[in-house]
């Protein structure tokens, strides 16, 4: 039994490195670092799983040898509720159980049916169940990196639980509990699992003392597993700009003080205007172009924050003091590798139609001058980060036909 566990701990190791773009220009690098090892942790009710699935097993007492292997295979069972902390470690709690079939030369757990009268043996059957926890490595997160389209992961486990039979006589024993959970991609939600698992116990579990010094049994079980909560993990980007030309560094630097200056009057201005809203904006041209504006949104939700507000009264002066008879595009985006087709239908158009409700009621531009549309889930659009696509896009200006 030690020797099949000992195999049940035998993995694959795969090496890839971390994502990085450059783009190079005369005056600068930018590096876009997308490192496949580190993601932004999810909350607590986020990432759980729960899955069943049955099988068979075969029972390890003290007189195994002597049966045919055959007659040794019994059904199983088994559920379980978990979670994963990180996309490498997780943890959950399993039941598992039915019946255990062996032989028995005391009569415990005897059936009354002799199997070989030669060696005074007689059919064992016996109920039980074992409850356990494990903790679980996802070895292909922790070596290749996270890859959330991934079609196989194989993660190791080991736990410990309590194995308990209820019939005479009664037995209560720790179990050790290792094994290997192969996990097969069906889609964002569903998982197909084959669960290969060795669990040990006292060598009085089945209410015989042999030569054992313990007892076990060997499972295999098919089953099926639902991620519910937020099942991905967002990959955490850097993105590094490096300048080369003395001449650029001091327009950065420049422009930096001009932020900064700009930053310290916008403060002024909102804590002068109070409860009034902040629109006031020097425009020195009658047909100065509104620059395209980026408004993102939380998960699965279609609020706009107060300083999004402010941002888009800005916008509003402008395409008020502009030709009249420019149009512009509020266009509503959603995270494709997060909610169903559906979902992110609602989410992208509720968000372009949010923006437009402010502008026009808020902040009063005319409804003629502005267009809603939305694209539904999309997939990163900026620097490979999925919360860049939680968003609306109000852009370019074109004379109406």
């Amino acid at each position: 039994m030690k020797t099949i566990l000992l195999t049940l701990g035998v993995s694959f190791c795969v090496f890839a490195a971390s994502a990085q773009t450059v783009v190079s220009t005369p005056d600068s690098t930018v590096e876009v670092i997308s490192d496949k090892h580190r993601v932004i942790t999810n909350k607590f009710f986020q990432n759980w799983f729960i899955g069943a699935g049955a099988g068979a097993q075969l029972f390890y007492g003290d007189h195994n040898k002597q049966m045919k292997f055959g007659d040794r295979i019994v059904p199983a069972y088994e559920f379980h509720l978990g979670k994963w902390f990180t996309p490498g470690i997780g943890a959950r709690v399993a039941i598992n159980g039915l019946k255990n079939k062996g032989v028995t030369q005391n009569g415990s757990h005897s059936t009354g049916v002799v199997y070989d009268a030669s060696q005074f043996l007689y059919n064992q059957e016996f109920n039980y169940i074992n409850v356990h926890g494990d903790v679980l490595f996802n070895l292909n997160n922790l070596i290749a990196g996270y890859n959330p389209t991934r079609f196989y992961t194989l993660s190791p486990y080991v736990g410990l639980g309590l194995m308990y039979t209820w019939d005479e006589p009664k037995a209560k024993e720790v179990s050790a509990n290792i094994g290997l959970f192969n996990s097969f991609r069906l889609s964002d939600s569903w998982d197909l699992t084959l669960d290969l698992r060795g669990s040990l116990v006292n060598d009085s579990f089945d209410g015989e003392r042999g030569g054992r010094k313990d007892e076990g049994m060997l499972t295999s079980a098919v089953g099926i597993v639902y991620k519910f909560g937020k099942s991905k993990w967002d990959t955490n980007i850097k993105t590094v700009v490096r300048y080369t030309n003395e001449k650029e560094l001091n327009a950065l630097r420049d422009k930096i003080n001009e932020l900064a200056r700009d930053n310290n009057a916008l403060k002024q201005q909102l804590a002068e205007a109070k409860d009034k809203t902040v629109t006031e904006v020097v425009v020195d041209e009658k047909n100065m172009l509104a620059a395209p504006i980026l408004v993102t949104f939380p998960i699965n939700k279609s609020t706009v924050s107060n300083e999004a507000r402010v941002n888009l009264g800005f916008f509003a002066k402008v395409i008020k003091e502009s030709d009249p008879d420019m149009t512009y595009c509020i266009m509503g985006y959603a995270d494709a590798g997060t909610g169903s087709k559906s979902t992110n239908e609602r989410l992208s158009k509720e968000r372009a139609q949010a923006i437009y409700n402010i502008l026009v009621r808020e902040f009063a531009v005319p409804a003629s001058q502005l267009e809603v549309n939305h694209k539904g889930g999309v997939d990163n659009m900026f620097y490979d980060d999925p919360r860049l696509s939680r968003a609306v896009i109000t852009i370019g200006k074109y004379n109406k036909k």
